[in-house]
């Protein structure tokens, strides 16, 4: 499963900064006014809870359940509360309708093509309540074909190592990106290896709009970095906000 041993590591290694940053993409484009929130691939609940602060009443939704057991102790440590729900975001049916959906962090590009990021846009779409908003963000082309590939990552700690390698996927605008975790293991006195590979694809922002629109998403906005400025060549992220009829 997706970050079934990556799920500490990758909580302990974000950039907390991004969180902030994607907070405040969603508080600039709806107000909250405790309007209900679906935060889909929310992993292990960051922006959740800075969402919920901003007045958001937010829902945490998510496939791996090793995520969702870090956003449970995060909910405990700070005396909150908030649904957790979770399963394929290709499949939301029986949730209440909510005004609100974002799905942010690319967490799209681990869909395999472009019939499942349609599946997911087409789950959204019927989730969401009239006019509502549905905000997410994918790797650009640039990220995928020219940054990833040759990508290389280590981290240790006294408990575990970390290293992480990128390369080209077999097709086009994919990448693979091989995961190593050296965990100690306390009862041996040693290191053993843990290994994950994930599988990540883009598509140029024509092809995204259209699986939009033939959902029937309209009045679609596509921006880059964090919806300052308009998409070029050189961006790494895209972000998309599409509204339901």
């Amino acid at each position: 499963m997706i970050y079934s041993s990556f799920a500490q590591v990758y909580d302990t290694l974000m950039d907390d900064s991004l969180y902030l940053r994607w907070r405040d993409y969603v508080q600039k484009r709806v107000p909250a006014h405790g309007q209900k929130l679906l935060e889909l691939a929310g992993g292990s609940g960051s922006l959740a809870l800075l969402l919920q602060d901003a007045g958001f009443d937010v829902a945490l939704f998510d496939l791996s359940s090793e995520m969702l057991d870090l956003a449970e102790a995060k909910l405990v440590d700070q005396n909150k509360q908030m649904l957790l729900m979770q399963g394929d975001m290709r499949e939301l049916d029986g949730i209440e309708p909510v005004s609100v959906v974002t799905c942010f962090d690319d967490s799209l590009c681990y869909m395999p093509d472009l019939d499942n990021v349609r599946q997911v846009f087409a789950s959204v779409y019927g989730v969401l309540e009239a006019g509502g908003d549905f905000m997410f963000d994918a790797h650009s082309l640039h990220q995928i074909d020219d940054v990833f590939p040759g990508y290389m990552y280590n981290y240790q700690t006294e408990d575990y190592a970390f290293m992480w390698s990128s390369y080209e996927g077999d097709l086009p605008h994919t990448v693979e990106h091989d995961l190593t975790f050296f965990v100690y293991d306390e009862d041996i006195d040693a290191y053993h290896p843990m290994q994950e590979t994930h599988h990540e694809r883009t598509y140029p922002v024509a092809d995204i709009v259209a699986q939009l629109q033939a959902v029937g998403f309209s009045n679609i906005e596509v921006t880059a970095d964090f919806g300052e400025k308009a998409v070029d060549d050189n961006d790494t992220r895209w972000f998309f906000h599409a509204k339901k009829a």
